[in-house]
């Protein structure tokens, strides 16, 4: 599908720009039916539990085409948190070897989840970035025969930046350490094979590039890894047999599922079922090739406006968004939002979030309405980049 094509399935650009897919995707005309599907058949039906279940499973085996994985290497889970939490639980922080690696500009959500574990022993190291980047040589030069696990994303939510995963994974297995990818970021526009990022685990979810609703995320876990300790969150889709109701039996599933615990978010797997069959039929290196070209379009234009950068901008490091600096995020997505304009403010920047639906003429109207916010309110776009 070419992106004139896939642009035609979300009528939001009838009306409006759609720029903040990093915050929640833009919401197509598929995932319109898949919703009204699933309330057809709650009233329909009353409690069609096989039919929902199905369209959890179609999601799951969606998310592991996207990823080029083994669907039964993928647990369904209820968000990124749970993700982590399912696989920090099942790490064992013993002697020397309980380092979690990770950097300022990690989703804080995630982070926390690596801070709670301080509390079985781990201890938890930031890079620290500076001036809104953290270098890859930065994880190289701190992973260690202490370091037991990795954690970075795909691409940073805060700016879009990009790290060198597979690099950072060659050196974290030769320590002995495992590695786990946040992909939220960058799924769905970003093109991921789990075999070369040459990670352990990956968690998204499917609310932002996958173009889902909240509620439903997935967890890949390598399939040759042993763990050590069984999860401690668990349910009855974790079991080897959920539908034995044994509630005396606490077995795990010998997959991935063995991560999982009670009932899906029914609506949301509809909405990440339609979502997922939109993206996986694209080829996802002409997404990231379109988006890429948007994004150096975009910078090129503020650059010359005279707005200072939050994103890298070196294209092989900046992921598909690009930041500007504002003294008042939210001042400015308002402003915009008042000429349906939709930017994600964030900390010190705006967050301008790229997909395949989105156009040079999409560039033109969020240009003008900087520059025109520019003229309004003198000096409350930075021109310089801070030091820090």
């Amino acid at each position: 599908m070419q992106a004139t094509e896939f642009r035609d399935h979300f009528p939001v650009f009838s009306d409006s720009v759609h720029l903040c897919s990093c915050s929640e995707g833009a919401l197509s005309d598929r995932v319109m039916v898949a919703m009204s599907e699933f309330m057809t058949s709650w009233r329909i039906h009353g409690a069609p539990w096989q039919y929902w279940m199905s369209e959890v499973d179609r999601a799951r085996l969606a998310f592991a085409q996207l990823i080029h994985a083994d669907p039964k290497d993928v647990a369904t889970v209820s968000c990124a948190s749970e993700g982590a939490f399912q696989v920090v639980s099942a790490q064992s922080f013993i002697g020397s070897k309980k380092v979690i690696l990770t950097n300022d500009l990690e989703f804080p959500s995630v982070a926390h989840v690596w801070l709670a574990a301080e509390s079985r022993g781990a201890s938890v190291q930031f890079i620290s970035d500076k001036r809104g980047l953290v270098q890859t040589e930065q994880y190289l030069d701190q992973i260690n025969d202490e370091v037991a696990l990795v954690s970075t994303p795909l691409v940073s939510y805060a700016n879009g930046l990009r790290l060198s995963v597979r690099e950072i994974a060659e050196k974290a297995h030769r320590h002995g350490a495992r590695v786990i990818v946040d992909a939220y970021q960058g799924a769905g526009v970003v093109p991921i094979d789990v075999e070369d990022l040459d990670c352990d685990y990956l968690v998204a979810g499917t609310l932002k590039y996958l173009l889902g609703a909240p509620g439903i995320a997935f967890l890949w876990v390598r399939p040759e890894l042993e763990q050590p300790i069984d999860p401690v969150l668990t349910g009855w889709f974790g079991r080897k047999e959920p539908f034995a109701f044994t509630p005396r039996v606490l077995d795990y599933a010998e997959n991935a599922r063995r991560f999982q615990t009670g009932t899906p978010a029914i609506p949301a797997a509809f909405a990440a079922s339609a979502g997922l069959s939109l993206i996986n039929e694209t080829n996802t290196d002409e997404v990231f090739s379109h988006v890429s070209q948007l994004a150096q379009i975009l910078q090129d234009n503020l650059v010359d406006a005279d707005m200072a950068l939050y994103s890298p901008t070196d294209p092989q490091q900046r992921g598909p968004q690009v930041a500007v600096l504002t003294d008042n995020a939210d001042h400015l997505a308002e402003f915009l939002e008042q000429r349906r304009i939709f930017v994600s403010p964030r900390g010190k920047a705006i967050r301008i979030s790229l997909h395949y639906y989105n156009n040079k003429a999409d560039l033109d109207q969020v240009l003008a309405g900087l520059v025109e916010y520019q003229r309004l309110f003198p000096g409350r776009i930075a021109n310089t980049r801070p030091d820090s």
